[in-house]
């Protein structure tokens, strides 16, 4: 990582993994000897609402928890509606986006009262907010996998795939043996080298 500090936004909507991925993040990183200091903001989370973390990555001192406006290096978006909104609040035209390209339709979607942002459109959105985007089909390899909630690890896999993140295997796994249990390592490995083996 070039800059310090590196700073990552890892968003989505409640019951994605969202919290999780960030945790998992933070705890590679500080392992590598990083400092890593976490922010999470929260909507209506249990109902699909927004879920967003700040993960302000440094070698030298700690940061506060919330970083400024346009100052996120890297977003990793677990919803491509929620990359749209945190890069138009913080993104810079440096900013690397990695997005799962699958949409998380809101109840207001749902029940009819509002419409969804057409995908294309919300592609192009994105194109124009980050130096760099990826949108990766992360939902579609977690259901291979046999869960969805893997599409977190996938988007961490692919991001350290492309060099965006110092973390490895053996790094995620440790870290997925702490946070989860060590019966979970194995298919949240799957994972990780499935979102590797798209950057390839």
């Amino acid at each position: 990582m070039k800059k310090d500090p590196f700073n990552v936004v890892v968003t989505g909507v409640g019951g994605q993994g969202n919290v999780l991925a960030s945790l998992l993040i933070g705890a590679v990183l500080v392992d590598r000897g990083y400092k890593v200091t976490i922010g999470e903001t929260y909507g209506a989370s249990q109902r699909g609402g927004s879920v967003m973390s700040h993960l302000r990555i440094s070698r030298d001192r700690q940061y506060g928890p919330l970083m400024p406006p346009q100052q996120a290096d890297l977003v990793i978006a677990l919803e491509p509606s929620e990359a749209a909104r945190i890069l138009g609040q913080f993104g810079n035209p440096e900013t690397v986006s990695v997005v799962n390209s699958r949409p998380v339709y809101p109840v207001d979607v749902i029940s009819g009262d509002i419409t969804y942002p057409d995908l294309d459109e919300l592609k192009e959105k994105i194109r124009s907010l980050s130096r760099e985007s990826y949108f990766l089909p992360a939902t579609e390899k977690a259901l291979e996998l046999g869960n969805p909630i893997l599409s977190n690890i996938v988007l961490i896999g692919y991001a350290a795939g492309a060099g965006l993140l110092p973390i490895d295997v053996d790094g995620l796994e440790k870290a997925i043996a702490e946070y989860l249990s060590p019966e979970k390592v194995p298919i949240n490995r799957e994972a990780f080298l499935c979102g590797m083996n798209m950057v390839r």
